[in-house]
């Protein structure tokens, strides 16, 4: 009987031993260590997926905002200068020069006043309107004027004539066509209007 006893106690011992063991340590340990690798996969193995930043700036939305900034500026300066140039009676050629020159001063313009607005001050906005635009502006002046220069008599319509006011939409349509795909590159990697974006 007290060997029976003695040896009861021991087996019991050895049964809530084993089974603590196994709760505390083999149990709680990879439950735990499955934990951190799963912390560890989330935060570290894929810190990136689905959400780099400025990912959602590249999307067409942004870049046809962008485009339709640049090319309000350069209709108003570009009608603008055309309405300047015939009263003046100048000619093709310094008319699209003045046209153009106006182009850029009424897009930068814009941008000044949005950078401005949000707090920036003038130098600096200078810089963003300048890092922003020009590129954009520089393609859609190209293409706009290249379209005109295509099309038989649009540079020698008058004000008046449906002929002007028809080139002119259609030249304005291809070179929104061509500078959002060049907007939405530029804004990709950070340039461009994503300058400018920064401020707002």
């Amino acid at each position: 009987m007290q060997q029976h006893g003695e040896h009861e106690p021991d087996r019991s011992h050895h049964r809530t031993g084993r089974h603590t063991g196994h709760d505390e340590n083999g149990g709680r340990t990879r439950h735990e260590s499955h934990e951190a690798h799963g912390a560890r996969g989330a935060h570290t193995g894929h810190p990136d997926h689905g959400h780099r930043p400025g990912h959602a700036a590249t999307g067409w939305a942004t870049a046809v905002r962008a485009t339709l900034h640049c090319l309000t500026g350069c209709a108003v300066g570009e009608v603008l200068g055309m309405v300047i140039g015939t009263a003046l009676g100048w000619g093709n050629a310094p008319t699209m020069v003045l046209a153009i020159v106006l182009a850029f001063f009424f897009g930068y313009s814009l941008t000044l006043w949005a950078v401005t607005r949000a707090g920036l001050g003038l130098k600096a906005a200078v810089g963003v309107a300048l890092a922003a635009d020009t590129l954009s502006i520089t393609v859609m002046e190209v293409v706009d004027n290249g379209v005109l220069l295509l099309i038989p008599g649009a540079m020698d319509a008058h004000l008046t004539d449906g002929l002007f006011w028809g080139a002119l939409a259609f030249a304005f349509l291809v070179a929104f066509l061509v500078t959002t795909p060049v907007n939405k590159w530029l804004i990709g990697r950070g340039k461009g209007h994503a300058v400018a974006h920064r401020h707002h």
